[in-house]
């Protein structure tokens, strides 16, 4: 295994040519190389598939207890046999899509399971299985290199219906799935690490493919003093944190000015421009990615921001208006409360870019959950409303339906609410219309609410259980997220206007693409100028650390820990110590009933062999 876990090479983006000097200074001390990448068809990853799927089904033929497939050892029915087959089923050049081929298996049982039923058990084992094995040959693999770049970072794609579809990496698949098995994986996790501090890139050749970033270890200022290292996921997210602060800081000085008829100041102003630049770049994500950009913090966004919109535009009907009219006061007063309105959501907003921190990250993972349970809660009360509703404007027969079901929707969302109404019903349409609230009132409070409950309890109790997984899934998730943007130059909203009105409006459309990329680069450059500082300086203190681990021989994203260098002086392994500790410890993989049986194996078998040699020199 190499010493670092990417051979050093030239870099291959645009401005760290210059370095060539520094790079052969200890370019000589360490291996390098470039690996050579066998073309694998979508045909060859679907034949791994199919192979894969039938040592699945094999091994699995039947129902059985998910600690079996899920533990190691030899109480597991996925073995070492297993997962060394399962390499055979990729062997020679196709070993690099092994992983995808597995998520494959993973998507097909899924399917299965929501199509048959009657097997829906059996499918969900299998599926776990698929990722057992995945996580395993991730954990099992010794060559860093070849696991990030080939196997989690390659695409692949597969055939079908004779069509081949679109091709990504094991490392997207994983994530687009769920699958909290493989994420959770140490290989997996440390190639989401490599890629949110920027060592693992998207090649500038082609914004596809993933290439390591060869100036990691250089300790000269100007190299790192790159704008394209704002694509790093870890600089973005600092990045959108702060312009998210100040954001905060621009809405609270507008909601705290003097209204109505006060003057449109600048902090007004750059709280619309800020929301104008989020709203393009909302617009932006939707033309490129589709409904695929649709989530729940997308949607929570989108609600901010057309509420901000609505309160610009009455803003701008009221500042349209004669001055010192009543229409322009009042016109002030419902534009000032409506972007009041949205201060639950402002502040809230600011998780968004908290969810890094684990607490923070579980608990949205927690309220994410909680939320979707609430859609079965409010799809059969809003039936369960409507249909009484529709039952008490039918009873009203003298004094029309329209006052009565004004006041009968008012009553049953204070049922809702707890706060259940029982006197105005009593005189209205008698007996009728009082067991109607009666039994309404019942089916909220007693059934409809508990569901609620046990739907909550259900979901936290869920995801609580597997609570690091979901966060490893949710980090990973982010970081995927970052290097999948649809533009290969980026400008943080609101500095997406700069690209919008200064770059692609008036150049893009005549400018010769390379022409048109150095002016993104030279803009870019003046822009995220005093970021930039702020990243060389940090990217310079990290390859200190790089080249440190790289001449002891360790992992370029390696930790020294206090116990480390006490530990490497005392040299537990040629003292004798840990051969003593293996022979006493017990093997934590195997069941207890099993470290029995195997050592009266062992007696039986050397019971045996002194039988045999008395009765031999007995015979002589």
């Amino acid at each position: 295994m190499p010493i670092s876990a990417f051979g050093l090479k030239t870099s291959k983006l645009p401005r760290a040519v210059s370095y060539m000097r520094h790079q052969r200074d200890y370019e000589a001390l360490l291996p390098s190389g470039t690996s050579q990448q066998a073309e694998i068809s979508a045909r060859q990853v679907m034949s791994v598939a199919l192979r894969l799927k039938a040592i699945i089904d094999t091994i699995i033929p039947i129902e059985v207890k998910q600690s079996r497939i899920t533990r190691p050892g030899g109480a597991s029915v996925i073995t070492n046999d297993v997962l060394k087959l399962a390499l055979e089923a990729a062997e020679g050049p196709t070993k690099a899509c092994v992983i995808y081929a597995l998520l494959t298996c993973k998507q097909w049982y899924r399917h299965l399971e929501l199509e048959e039923l009657y097997d829906a058990e059996l499918n969900a084992l299998r599926a776990t299985a698929s990722q057992v094995i995945a996580k395993r040959l991730i954990d099992n693999e010794k060559d860093q290199d070849f696991l990030f770049k080939q196997m989690l970072c390659r695409r692949f794609a597969i055939i079908i219906d004779n069509e081949v579809t679109s091709h990504r990496s094991a490392l997207e698949f994983a994530i687009d799935l769920h699958a909290l098995i493989v994420i959770g994986s140490a290989g997996f996790q440390k190639c989401v690490g490599w890629i949110w501090h920027g060592w693992i890139i998207q090649s500038p050749d082609n914004p596809t493919e993933y290439v390591s970033y060869a100036d990691a270890a250089c300790p000269d200022f100007w190299i790192h003093y790159d704008p394209d290292r704002i694509k790093t996921p870890l600089y973005q997210n600092a990045l959108q944190l702060f312009i998210s602060i100040v954001y905060l800081a621009l809405y609270t000085g507008t909601v705290n000015s003097e209204y109505p008829g006060r003057r449109f100041d600048a902090v007004e102003g750059l709280l619309y421009v800020f929301t104008l630049g989020f709203i393009c770049d909302e617009v932006n994500k939707f033309s490129k990615i589709g409904f695929y950009n649709f989530s729940f913090w997308s949607a929570f966004n989108d609600t901010l921001y057309t509420i901000l919109a609505i309160s610009f535009v009455i803003r701008m009907i009221a500042l349209a208006q004669p001055a010192g009219t009543i229409a322009q006061d009042n016109y002030d007063i419902l534009a000032y409360r409506i972007l009041a309105f949205c201060a639950p959501l402002m502040w809230s907003r600011l998780l968004l870019y908290l969810d890094t921190q684990r607490f923070f990250g579980a608990m949205l993972v927690v309220l994410t959950k909680l939320m979707q349970e609430t859609v079965v809660f409010f799809v059969l009360l809003i039936l369960f409303i409507v249909g009484f509703l529709q039952a008490f404007i039918g009873l009203d027969e003298v004094n029309g339906a329209v006052d009565v079901g004004k006041r009968s929707f008012s009553y049953m969302a204070r049922t809702v609410l707890a706060q259940p109404e029982f006197e105005a019903f009593e005189e209205f349409a008698p007996p009728f219309a009082a067991i109607l609230n009666y039994i309404f009132t019942f089916v909220v409070t007693v059934i409809l609410l508990n569901i609620l409950i046990a739907l909550f309890n259900s979901a936290y109790a869920k995801v609580y259980d597997n609570a690091v997984d979901e966060y490893l899934a949710l980090f990973a998730q982010k970081t995927l997220r970052f290097v999948r943007a649809p533009d290969e130059n980026v400008f943080v909203a609101p500095l997406n206007l700069i690209e919008i009105f200064g770059l692609v409006l008036p150049f893009q459309w005549w400018m010769p693409r390379h022409t048109y990329a150095k002016l993104n680069d030279i803009v870019m450059a003046v822009v995220y100028s005093p970021i930039l500082f702020a990243v060389a300086s940090y990217e310079v203190y990290v390859a200190g650390k790089i080249l440190h681990n790289r001449a002891t021989g360790e992992s370029d994203d390696d930790i020294r820990h206090e116990w480390d260098d006490l530990e490497a002086e005392l040299d537990l392994d040629h003292s004798g110590w840990l051969d003593r500790v293996r022979e006493v410890c017990p093997h934590a993989e195997t069941e207890p009933g099993l470290w029995e049986i195997n050592d009266l194996r062992k007696q039986v078998s050397d019971l045996t062999e002194i039988v045999k040699s008395l009765s031999d020199q007995v015979k002589k």
